[in-house]
């Protein structure tokens, strides 16, 4: 029977990621076989290893399956043709073969050179400028006619993640999710990351859900917003509407939060609040005017936050500051993503999912929810660095305020110490 082969080759820490036994896996999976041509195996903690395969399959179409499956493995095929692309036929349209990306770091052979890929982000597609040697991830819906629009998998190449040889909770492969982590440890680390972030001025975006308001959780999260440890928040418009209804009514889907007590008529209580907020004109001009004077949104808009809040078909109102056009939403999340370097998906499905899509792999993440089935979803959908912690939103944001607190009684000494023992 006839055979179709192809040569790849695989480089880096491919033996204790356990990247090249992942890619055997995959190969026979598949349906397709492999002969190992080639393999140096890196006897020092800074040397790689190398080898060389020829996968088989017994169809050009399963064949090419399988080099785009290995391709997110850093696999790069033995020739060394320049990437190949096709211009688009129409604004929004691609060409039938494109190239559909992932959250990695990849490059492109383009004049017979390899250059990086801008603005990394899962399923998009690559555009290229052959004569300014320039190549950037765009989405789909942006691509313009007669753009350069990478297709198939030649000259193409990911760069995975190298599994750390240090300690650290965010280390590839650690994001197995579980109700049974050790939650205080990975919140008090999740502490220090946060505090280092913010000593150096990088950014932290929270994906709050209502849930943080309902279960009581609002007052912790505002005080990590003044206190300097958010610099980006993103939601809907139950986020925004519960936190203003527990400011001006005390209540949260009708709720008395001090006591977990339904009020007489609490149904229209989240009504009345965004009927508050759209009479004042938006949030800020609430703030400004002293009807809203302490919550979640009040520390954004006092502290600088970024906030996007995007809204659904479902939504109440909304609120004046909710962005319903879901193309619009995107663009500003995607802006708000710049510098980023860690994101707490704090009980919201919906659109932790949507930030993850949008997420370099090298971005910390982790998910919070009470249902594990939420924080699998993420991971599913390709955020695959994602730490996952199966908990109550109001335990996990209070006891992440508390062990901030603890750190700021900390000398710097006594901190790194503790960190160095995890």
């Amino acid at each position: 029977m006839k055979s179709f082969s192809e040569e790849i080759s695989l480089e880096g820490h491919i033996i204790d990621s356990w990247t090249l036994p992942r890619a055997f896996d995959t190969i026979m999976d598949m349906g397709g076989t492999f002969d190992v041509e080639e393999i140096q195996v890196g006897r020092a903690k800074d040397e790689v290893s190398f080898a060389r395969l020829k996968i088989h399959a017994a169809t050009e179409r399963k064949l090419e399956s399988i080099l785009l499956a290995l391709q997110s493995f850093g696999a790069v095929l033995a020739s060394r043709a320049d990437v190949t692309y096709q211009p688009a036929p129409a604004n929004g349209v691609l060409p039938p073969d494109f190239y559909s990306t992932t959250h990695l770091p990849t490059q492109v052979r383009l004049n017979g050179s390899w250059v990086d890929v801008k603005n990394t982000e899962m399923d998009l597609v690559i555009v290229v400028s052959p004569a300014f040697s320039e190549a950037r991830m765009i989405p789909s819906s942006s691509v313009c006619q007669g753009e350069l629009v990478v297709v198939g998998h030649d000259g193409i190449r990911i760069l995975p993640p190298q599994r750390s040889r240090e300690r650290e909770i965010f280390s590839f492969m650690g994001s197995n999710v579980s109700s049974e982590h050790p939650k205080r440890l990975v919140i008090e680390e999740i502490a220090r990351q946060m505090r280092e972030i913010r000593s150096h001025g990088g950014k932290v975006l929270i994906v709050a859900g209502p849930a943080i308001v309902h279960s009581g959780a609002g007052p912790h999260l505002a005080k990590l917003i003044r206190d300097g440890y958010v610099q980006v928040l993103f939601g809907g418009n139950a986020i925004a509407t519960h936190d203003v209804e527990s400011v001006l009514l005390g209540t949260s889907l009708g709720v008395a939060l001090h006591n977990g007590q339904p009020v007489p008529g609490g149904h229209r209580n989240h009504m009345a609040a965004i009927n508050a907020i759209r009479t004042a004109g938006s949030l800020r001009q609430a703030v400004d005017s002293g009807l809203l004077q302490e919550g979640i949104m009040y520390e954004c808009i006092k502290n600088n936050v970024e906030l996007v809040l995007a809204g659904s078909v479902r939504d109440d109102g909304p609120m004046p500051d909710v962005i319903t056009d879901t193309a619009q939403a995107q663009v500003r999340m995607r802006s708000a993503l710049i510098g980023v370097e860690m994101v707490l998906m704090i009980a919201t499905m919906l659109h932790s999912i949507a930030t993850g899509n949008m997420l370099k792999a090298s971005v910390k993440v982790v998910a919070v929810d009470i249902n594990p089935a939420v924080v699998t979803k993420l991971a599913d959908r390709g955020t695959f660095q994602a730490l996952g912690l199966v908990t109550d939103a109001e335990l996990f944001v209070r006891e992440l305020s508390s062990a901030i607190a603890d750190l700021e009684q900390q000398p710097v000494s006594e901190e790194l110490v503790k960190a160095e023992d995890l």
